[in-house]
């Protein structure tokens, strides 16, 4: 039996579509609006099980060879077209702790300062 994912990438194919509503399962919570798919869900799904299968196998192509029965070649191109599918990402966290650890490693700052700077970044927890 097929997942609903694989249903619904069935279904939509290459056209693109916008969620218009989300539930959070265990309090019952629903946020509607339209929200788009992160990217690594909009790739098919072929190739969310074939990365799926790469993140299992740690990135061992030789692995990959043996389950998916093709060459080196042929998981370097499937991995290389799935990758121009894909922008990189520079999370917040690392924006923020850039400047004062560029800064402590310009010598501008010294270490407390620096160890200062990221802790007020931090989110602080509410316990």
């Amino acid at each position: 039996m097929a997942h609903d994912w694989e249903k619904l990438t069935q279904l939509v194919g290459d056209q693109a579509f916008v969620i218009e509503r989300v539930r959070i399962s265990d309090s019952g919570i629903a946020i509607e609006g339209p929200f788009e798919l992160p990217p690594l869900a909009r790739l098919g799904g072929d190739d969310q099980v074939f990365l799926s299968a790469f993140v299992r196998s740690h990135g061992n192509i030789k692995r990959m060879e043996e389950w998916f029965g093709v060459s080196y070649p042929t998981i370097k191109n499937r991995l290389n077209r799935i990758a121009a599918q894909l922008e990189f990402v520079e999370t917040r966290t690392t924006e923020l702790s850039k400047q004062p650890l560029d800064q402590l490693a310009a010598g501008e700052i010294t270490v407390n300062e620096a160890t200062l700077a990221l802790s007020e970044r931090r989110p602080r927890s509410n316990s």
